[in-house]
């Protein structure tokens, strides 16, 4: 049986083990990932940032050159150059991004998760492997206790924040730039900020931007 990280004692576990078995299609992809790749992270990627931040952004999964290369979420690709460059300019993150884990870059009451913590063949997981990996990003959202914001980047990360949050998904439907509520939380619906989505125009810089600045803006 894995065993599997916590926070602190006696709070619900909110990081999958190094070797998480829960989901093979997944633990098979990371084995064959490590033997090609044997410098890269190749295991499930933990959250960043503090515990103690108001805002948290769910993600959909590690990419394969981007975090489960580098071992920090949205680190080494595309989609990290726009998120970490958006929290810059709008303070949820200082230093500088060099797309490296040891880059020095900290976030500011932010923190960055994902619905999935373990690299998907073709960024496509399973509804069983979504389902399998939700109470980690439950279990996340419990173990933050000024919890006052959640910016969810594209459906599958809304849609699992959702069912997590215990919320019917017709009182939540997602729709980039909505904002919905969840008690005294408030819930961000933003596209992905993917390489894909900026080239097809589905989001552009500016969209994105516009989502980050009323959740400043909210936050006051």
């Amino acid at each position: 049986m894995t065993t599997i990280s916590t926070t602190s004692p006696g709070l619900s576990p909110t990081e999958p083990d190094r070797d998480c078995p829960l989901c093979p299609r997944l633990a098979a992809f990371r084995a064959e990932t490590q033997a090609r790749e044997p410098g890269w992270h190749n295991a499930p990627v933990a959250s960043f940032g503090a515990p103690d931040a108001r805002v948290l952004i769910v993600g959909l999964a590690p990419g394969l050159q981007g975090a489960n290369r580098t071992g920090r979420p949205f680190t080494g690709d595309y989609a990290g150059d726009l998120l970490y460059s958006t929290l810059l300019d709008y303070g949820f993150a200082k230093g500088k991004y060099e797309a490296r884990p040891d880059d020095g870059l900290a976030l500011v009451d932010c923190r960055i998760s994902n619905a999935v913590r373990c690299v998907p063949p073709q960024n496509k997981p399973l509804p069983a492997e979504i389902n399998t990996c939700r109470p980690f990003l439950a279990a996340t959202m419990a173990t933050m206790p000024r919890l006052a914001s959640i910016v969810m980047l594209g459906r599958i990360a809304h849609d699992s924040t959702v069912k997590a949050l215990g919320l019917k998904a017709s009182a939540a439907p997602f729709t980039h730039g909505a904002v919905h509520k969840a008690g005294d939380i408030r819930l961000y619906d933003s596209y992905h900020c993917s390489r894909y989505n900026t080239n097809t125009g589905v989001l552009t810089p500016k969209m994105f931007r516009a989502v980050f600045e009323r959740v400043r803006a909210d936050l006051g």
